[in-house]
């Protein structure tokens, strides 16, 4: 016997019980694809969470009252007590940052409402920077200017907005030049920015940005800001250019020494560490569930071996009489388990991919295929069917050929 043959064997026998084979495979099928899809949308989730969802550069950093990224309440209700950051907060940074190249203030409304003419659009995200931010978040113009220091200085009724107001509120129209109405206040566009796409599903394009000096005199001074600073490198500039607005911030804030910020610094890096804490966590459970899933598939296969040790028991004392030895037949069997669990793992795979790049084609949700999740589903697979075949071989080696030739059904 050798494996060549006993492949064939094991597809031929597939072949002849086609409807037992899958329900066979089935636990298999399933806890491979399960994985397959799962590392499949984590791997493409990473790479696009860090350069869509954060957008933040390796050497940017954000300061704010309160974390961007809650993660439970009493994070959140510690946060509100804080002080607001202010712009004088935001000048004191920028004149004694010495280790940032560019440093930036921001707020933002999240459900904005924008009219023009007879048209609006609704939930428009209404940003207030200073000129400097467009750096920060690299934003750039399709049409138009960008704002600048005379815009800040001046508080400005003038708007950037993005190609979503264009397309709902300025069809077939230049919208330079005309005035909108953003929260019932007159604002001049001066400049289109560039399409950006969507995030999981979640449009980038529908924004408008003004003055923050103009900004907050609509909405009010006692809002807090955001500070984005940017450092003249990545590393330790990085870490020593937020030092450096720490110790700014803790003084004017009086934060007592010993004491934790009254504020909050993040980095990519911190976004994405607790992103893929999550993307782990969620990796885990799935893994978890999969692997019960192949238990229980190869437990089925075990079964189904032991019903073709029975239905083949003739075949068995013929081979043996013929001059087959134990381990001939033990590596049939074994060769047999391990087809049929690999087999499994392969329609795993195309099951997998196939439905997560299903997922990407109707909502947008990013997929990459790792060749090593690949190999290491086959390997498992594979494995596993070996595991719970040795019981059946071993059942169908220790068969008397005699006994076995006198067999019938």
């Amino acid at each position: 016997m050798n494996t060549s043959e006993g492949v064939r064997i094991a597809l031929q026998s597939l072949w002849a019980n086609k409807l037992r084979s899958f329900l066979t495979m089935l636990g298999v099928v399933i806890a491979v694809a399960a994985v397959i899809a799962v590392v499949t949308f984590t791997s493409g989730l990473d790479r696009y969470v860090a350069e869509r969802v954060f957008r933040l550069g390796t050497d940017v950093f954000i300061v704010s009252k309160i974390s961007p990224v809650i993660t439970n309440i009493d994070q959140f209700l510690e946060g509100e007590k804080r002080k607001d950051l202010t712009m004088e907060d935001y000048e004191a940074v920028r004149d004694a940052c010495d280790r940032c190249s560019v440093v930036a203030a921001s707020v933002l409304n999240p459900s904005g409402h924008i009219r023009y003419a007879e048209r609006s659009i609704n939930d428009t995200w209404i940003r207030g920077i200073t000129p400097t931010m467009a750096t920060v978040l690299d934003l750039n113009l399709s049409a138009g200017r960008m704002l600048n220091e005379t815009d800040e200085e001046n508080r400005s009724p003038v708007a950037v907005i993005g190609t979503d107001v264009v397309d709902t509120l300025f069809p077939g129209e230049d919208p330079l030049g005309k005035e909108l109405r953003i929260e019932g206040q007159i604002y001049r566009v001066i400049g289109v920015g560039e399409k950006q796409g969507k995030t999981l599903g979640q449009t980038l394009d529908n924004y408008v940005a003004v003055p923050i000096s103009a900004y907050l005199k609509q909405y009010g001074a006692h809002t807090s800001i955001r500070i984005s600073g940017k450092a003249h490198g990545v590393g330790s500039q990085l870490n020593a250019a937020i030092d450096e607005v720490r110790v700014v911030l803790r003084a004017r804030r009086h934060d007592a020494p010993g004491k934790p910020d009254s504020f909050v610094a993040e980095t990519n890096d911190n976004f994405l560490s607790l992103w893929k804490s999550l993307t782990q966590t969620l990796f885990i459970t799935i893994t978890a569930i999969a692997a019960i899933a192949l238990v229980v598939g190869g437990i089925v296969i075990m079964n189904i071996m032991l019903v073709a040790v029975t239905e083949r028991t003739r075949e068995i004392g013929i081979r043996k009489a013929m001059g087959a030895r134990r381990q001939d037949v033990l590596m049939q069997f074994l060769i047999e388990s391990a087809t049929v669990a690999l087999l499994g793992g392969f329609l795993g795979i195309i099951f997998g991919i196939a439905f997560a790049k299903t997922i990407t084609a109707l909502i947008g949700m990013p997929s990459a295929v790792r060749l090593w999740a690949v190999f290491a589903a086959l390997i498992v697979a594979t494995s596993v069917g070996l595991f719970f075949g040795v019981y059946p071989a071993k059942r169908a080696a220790k068969l008397d050929p005699i006994a076995a030739l006198r067999f019938e059904l």
